[in-house]
């Protein structure tokens, strides 16, 4: 266990309007802030595929694995704030009677860290005997330190209830964030009658951006002021394209999974190719100063590109699990996220760090980075 940085007990503060505190969407949980020293450190575990082959000794054995991994990269990061980006559970091989209790498993690391934390949901968390909503509600329900929520009703299609952001605060005697983190839901994976799901960021999700954007914009002033960063497991389709122009120089990391069929949102069905583009015309013309949007889903891959359409920065998460799909040499570990002050201008540093310590694809995120 170590001292928390990014979570502090709030203070009463002075109501200054009706629409700031709608716009508090966590009144009982204490604020997420940077650190004393003007930085935060975020670190994103993605494909951590809990579950898989119950049935055999080695599938429980990759679960007490990816735990250890878990508490040596809480210990080594010392985060102020964890985002778990999807495929949190090797759905197809858990049963209907204990699925959810591996939820317990997974958070009790961030627990033991006294850690915020947010989770995204993937194509492998909707199965016949798990849906994202049930993980959703078993982790809140849970964990004190979760700050997941429920999209509103009528936001995210069937299967994709996981769309929300929370905010961050330079001090928590601040009225207005200085950064927002969005987090969305491709869902994908199988319906639990067993059919396909959608594999992408539902349409009604376009329009929830623009509502909320304008009403942050209206308690909190322009968004000049603050940073965004993104996560959404699932890569929108638009990554596809930018993969064939990777400079291994500018662009460091793992390229072992060339994205295709079934790599990126609305790709596993051809026909539907494009589907998630009112998603991604929407959370790059509404949310400014927009970072970087991060997606997990292709283990075998590392890298930060700038994506030329809307001129933001796409990186991968690195898949963090014993569990799920990998290869000889690729290891496991995380990404994290270093912001050296709450300037929207000042720059972003970001690594893969390794269980054995290894340190590799450090880039700057920059107005310069290409």
């Amino acid at each position: 266990m170590y001292p928390t940085r990014g979570i502090q007990v709030p203070v009463a503060l002075g109501k200054s309007s009706i629409t700031d505190w709608i716009l508090n969407p966590y009144p009982d949980k204490p604020r997420v802030v940077f650190g004393q020293d003007g930085s935060f450190k975020l670190t994103v575990f993605a494909d951590i595929h809990y579950g898989e082959n119950p049935w055999d000794w080695w599938g429980p054995e990759q679960d007490v694995n990816t735990s250890q991994l878990m508490r040596t990269m809480l210990a080594m990061e010392r985060p102020d704030y964890v985002v778990i980006n999807g495929d949190l559970i090797t759905g197809e091989n858990t049963f209907r009677e204990n699925s959810t209790t591996l939820i317990d498993t997974i958070v009790q690391s961030l627990d033991d860290a006294k850690v915020p934390f947010s989770s995204t949901y993937g194509n492998h968390d909707n199965q016949v005997n798990i849906t994202h909503v049930e993980e959703i509600v078993r982790e809140t329900s849970i964990s004190p330190f979760s700050y997941t929520r429920r999209s509103p009703p009528s936001v995210g299609g069937v299967g994709g209830p996981g769309n929300y952001w929370v905010p961050v605060y330079e001090k928590q005697t601040d009225i207005s964030p200085v950064l927002v983190l969005w987090f969305f839901d491709s869902r994908g994976g199988v319906h639990t009658n067993g059919t396909a799901m959608p594999d992408w960021v539902d349409e009604s999700v376009a329009g929830w951006i623009a509502d909320e954007t304008e009403a942050m914009n209206v308690a909190w002033g322009p968004p000049e002021s603050r940073s965004a960063l993104a996560f959404v497991h699932i890569p929108p389709h638009t990554i596809r394209a930018v993969q064939e122009t990777l400079n291994s120089t500018i662009n460091p990391g793992l390229n072992a999974d060339e994205l295709g069929q079934g790599s990126t949102q609305a790709t596993s069905n051809p026909a539907s190719a494009g589907n998630d583009q009112p998603f991604w015309d929407s959370l790059n013309t509404h949310v400014k100063n927009l970072r970087a949007v991060i997606s997990g889903h292709d283990h075998g891959n590392e890298w930060c590109v700038r994506e030329p359409t809307y001129d933001v920065i796409f990186c991968f998460s690195k898949h963090s699990g014993y569990g799920g799909y990998s290869e000889k040499g690729w290891g496991r570990g995380v990404r994290s996220l270093v912001f050296r002050s709450s300037l929207p201008s000042d720059e972003i540093d970001t690594y893969i760090l390794l269980e054995d310590g290894t340190v590799r694809a450090r880039v700057l995120l920059n107005g310069e980075y290409r």
